[in-house]
């Protein structure tokens, strides 16, 4: 008799064991198929509104020991650059002062945004320092987009422009985008308007 109700006892004792952990990899299981599913209009959302949607770089020659800056400026936005690194929109990743505590080499500046806002974009380059006394400086500009939605960047605008003196700075050209983050039709010109003085948060 006793060697009967050990037996039951172990096997009921197995027996729960069993239904327990079935019902727990059955849980974990439904929760693994449904996590995909939860909320995919806010995780779209959010991929959208990753930073990298407009990039703008500044690019001069390696070999000259020149601080010059990059301005941009999104609709609705105050001016960013060395003295004002984050707006609403964009903000600067790099402000290269040329040699100065540069550990690459490489004279390069860049700025990202968080969205791409429908209105007007405006891009200037400033000489801030040039000691080596060195000019004309070129510069290029090069702007890439990522549309809404989109995996990947596309180049948008090419500007070169040459820097002759201490102090200067140029527009490289404004654009407007359309609500879709489409280039408007002859929007693209280079009409001055400056930035750098402008750069106080609203």
């Amino acid at each position: 008799m006793r060697e009967f109700d050990l037996f039951d006892e172990e096997s009921t004792s197995t027996l729960f064991r069993d239904v327990i952990m079935l019902a727990l990899a059955g849980f974990v299981t439904l929760v693994l198929l449904l996590l995909p599913h939860i909320n995919p209009k806010a995780v779209a959302q959010e991929g959208d509104k990753s930073p990298g949607n407009m990039t703008v770089e500044l690019r001069w020659p390696d070999e000259i020991n020149a601080d010059v800056d990059l301005w941009v400026e999104a609709p609705g936005d105050s001016p960013v650059g060395y003295s004002n690194k984050g707006g609403k929109v964009f903000n600067l990743l790099r402000d290269d002062l040329g040699d100065t505590a540069d550990m690459t080499g490489l004279n390069y500046e860049f700025t990202y945004s968080r969205g791409v806002p429908e209105g007007e974009y405006a891009v200037n380059v400033h000489l801030y320092r040039n000691p080596t006394a060195i000019y004309p400086i070129p510069a290029t500009v090069v702007v890439s987009l990522k549309k809404p939605g989109y995996k990947s960047a596309k180049q948008l605008l090419v500007g070169k422009m040459e820097l002759t003196q201490q102090g200067e700075e140029s527009t490289v050209f404004r654009f407007k985008l359309d609500d879709k983050a489409n280039l408007v039709d002859g929007s693209v010109h280079n009409l001055p308007k400056q930035l750098r003085n402008r750069n106080k948060k609203s």
